[in-house]
């Protein structure tokens, strides 16, 4: 009996130790994490704002593994794709498809590494509404239940979705289909589509060419290198190549303009972790230089 009462007590102080040991080690982290911002601001060529965000508490590998899609750095993986038309137009001076109607709030991906799934879904509600004049919030957990290439929360490729979503007969609206943030059976109605594509296009990598397209045709489904996007706060982003490797993709979002502040030309990015990420939810990246890999997999879905 003594002996229980022992291991009871030694148990409870074994969890508060654990507990304690694994603040301390957050604490560390954290402060890791603020030297790791610091020397990004140090070193960032644009406006950015870097410093304390929700994710600073989390190592690189632990952000990664919870964010981010290591797929999209896979190049053997792609399918190839039907090149878009070039845009008709030079690009407009800057454009933003908010102030146009086209982008829907932002949402919350979770912990969960279904970017390639929201970041599609943003370029179908922009190409819909273009279309048929009507703003839907469409259903990411459709594709992690249901896109049977891709693989849900371990990541996945635009081009594989949007080829998922043509066998499937469309998507079903959020509400009809909403997101838990992990892979569940797949519960597809075809009689709940609210929005269908014809096929799906890849865009010029010229950022002159993409920055005309996304004018004339809409919000476009991007990926890009996330290293500074874990400290980013504010500002335009201009990390140096050395932190932001091209050939590095790991995060799939939605280009829905562009323009400049104060001369420093920039791209407007809706991501998908929240809107207490960043600037309302949206990143804002240096434009001009092909910065981290931005032009490399920009891609769109053609509704007819």
């Amino acid at each position: 009996m003594i002996t229980f009462k022992v291991r009871v007590l030694s148990n409870t102080s074994d969890s508060e130790h654990l507990s304690s040991l694994e603040t301390d080690r957050r604490l560390q982290i954290f402060h890791e994490n603020l030297r790791t911002a610091e020397k990004i601001q140090s070193l960032d060529q644009g406006s950015a704002e870097y410093g304390v965000t929700k994710f600073s508490d989390l190592t690189e590998e632990e952000f990664r593994s919870s964010y981010l899609n290591p797929l999209l750095s896979q190049w053997t993986l792609h399918r190839p794709m039907k090149p878009a038309p070039p845009a008709k137009e030079p690009a407009p001076a800057s454009w933003d498809w908010r102030d146009h109607g086209a982008v829907s709030s932002v949402k919350n991906q979770g912990m969960c590494g279904s970017c390639w799934a929201f970041s599609v879904t943003g370029n179908i509600e922009g190409q819909w509404f273009l279309k048929n004049g009507t703003l839907l919030s469409l259903s990411e957990q459709e594709l992690v239940d249901c896109d049977g290439v891709d693989q849900a929360c371990r990541g996945g490729l635009p081009s594989n979705a949007y080829e998922a979503i043509e066998k499937l007969g469309g998507l079903e609206t959020e509400s009809d289909y909403s997101y838990t943030g992990r892979k569940q059976r797949c519960d597809f109605t075809s009689g709940k589509v609210a929005a269908y594509i014809n096929s799906s296009v890849e865009l010029s990598k010229d950022e002159k060419e993409i920055a005309a397209w996304l004018a004339e045709n809409g919000p476009v489904s991007v990926a890009l290198n996330a290293f500074a996007m874990q400290f980013y706060r504010k500002g335009v982003s201009h990390p140096l190549k050395i932190f932001c490797n091209p050939w590095m993709i790991d995060h799939a979002v939605l280009m829905v303009g562009y323009g400049a502040r104060n001369g420093v030309p920039f791209w407007a990015i809706k991501n998908s972790w929240g809107e207490d990420y960043g600037e309302q939810g949206y990143y804002y990246l240096y434009r001009g230089s092909n910065a981290c890999g931005i032009n490399k997999m920009c891609s769109s879905a053609v509704v007819n």
